[in-house]
């Protein structure tokens, strides 16, 4: 765990593993440091916003170093079913690059529980771990310009939902009418850190 200044209101935890994220963020949620005002996890990173009128950059860093990052690690969270049609785009491509044929990669899409690391690249988009190794490919050489939302994807050692129509390269298994993002409803993200996700698969037709 290494702990950086990050300006004068914030400091920045870097850590090996998305796992290791997890951890302290679930640790320091429960016991968070005085002056904390907001903390944002990312793939490796731990940002953790402070009010200066009410710590220090130092107090915060020893607060911080007191916990483990493996604390928290495998505390239960909310769990989310998706269900998924699995007639994605690039499931046949996923399928040859593995060597699996579709059924099993959609088998094994669905046999793992995932958890929500962090979010990125639009509101909502959550990056969920626990894919299964087999299952990691990298993302389309030349992304699309239109990904409809609800799409169900894979790159790299994670999983996502796409939550609205935007562009992408991540490889599509499937599609999913669950509203992920919805500024109607409180809080609009469905899928924060520390959520708990499985996929299931459905033969309901979505409305396109």
């Amino acid at each position: 765990m290494r702990v950086l200044p990050y300006g004068d209101q914030a400091a920045l935890v870097d850590l090996d593993r998305p796992e290791q994220v997890l951890g302290l963020h679930a640790a320091l949620d429960d016991e968070p440091p005085c002056g904390t005002v907001e903390m944002v996890p990312a793939a490796r990173t731990l940002l953790v916003r402070f009010d200066a009128g009410r710590t220090s950059f130092e107090r915060i860093s020893a607060e911080i170093a007191r916990h483990s990052v493996a604390d928290g690690a495998h505390r239960s969270g909310p769990e989310v079913e998706v269900p998924v049609r699995y007639d994605g785009a690039d499931l046949a491509e996923v399928a040859t690059e593995t060597g699996l044929s579709e059924a099993e990669v959609v088998r094994r899409h669905q046999a793992s529980t995932y958890t929500v690391a962090f979010c990125g690249f639009a509101p909502g988009f959550g990056y969920l771990t626990g894919l299964d190794p087999r299952l990691h490919v990298p993302r389309k050489t030349t992304p699309r310009t239109r990904v409809p939302a609800g799409s169900v994807a894979i790159a790299g050692e994670y999983a996502a939902v796409y939550p609205r129509e935007s562009p992408g390269g991540w490889r599509l298994l499937g599609r999913t009418d669950l509203p992920v993002w919805d500024v109607d409803r409180d809080p609009p993200n469905l899928l924060v850190p520390g959520t708990r996700v499985r996929f299931v698969e459905t033969f309901e037709k979505f409305e396109p």
